[in-house]
């Protein structure tokens, strides 16, 4: 990985840390990781233990999608607490299709990675679709754990503050 990358993300956790609300975090944050991989779109879910679900504030060019805690891919990747890299959504029994058909989108890659809390829990999933130029790839996925780690921190306390 490249120290330009690295560089980048350390200058948008500065940027971040500006930031308590959580409606003005996920969208910069969304933004920084489509930038960083090069993808078509990001939705951030927040993990919500007590309604058993997963859900976005906003997701690019659909608004909010609220799902159950273990549907999907962005569900699994939850429930493994590990990162899910899937280039043929389509052929992935977890791939929740019906989204794609109610928004007219097309899903043609997946990479979905956990944000981990402190006590490292999965507090929420970076979720990107669509690299521009092939597959999503291991190096991605290096890059975007990373990331989720750089921000989780901001993250947890915006939740923290959302719940005063």
């Amino acid at each position: 990985m490249s120290l330009e990358i690295y560089k980048r993300i350390a200058d948008f956790g500065k940027k971040l840390s500006g930031l308590d609300h959580i409606e003005e975090a996920l969208p910069t944050i969304s933004e920084e990781a489509k930038a960083i991989v090069n993808a078509e779109r990001c939705s951030i879910f927040m993990v919500d233990r007590e309604g058993e679900m997963l859900w976005t504030k906003l997701s690019d060019g659909i608004g909010r999608i609220a799902i159950g805690i273990d549907s999907g891919i962005v569900g699994d990747t939850v429930q493994k607490k590990a990162a899910q890299l899937v280039n043929t959504p389509y052929e992935d029994s977890r791939f929740l299709a019906k989204i794609d058909e109610k928004s007219g989108f097309v899903t043609r890659n997946i990479l979905a990675i956990p944000i981990f809390s402190s006590r490292q829990e999965v507090i929420g999933v970076i979720q990107l679709l669509n690299k521009y130029h092939g597959d999503f790839d291991e190096k991605d996925e290096g890059i975007m754990s990373f990331f989720a780690n750089y921000i989780s921190g901001t993250l947890e306390l915006a939740l923290l503050m959302e719940k005063k």
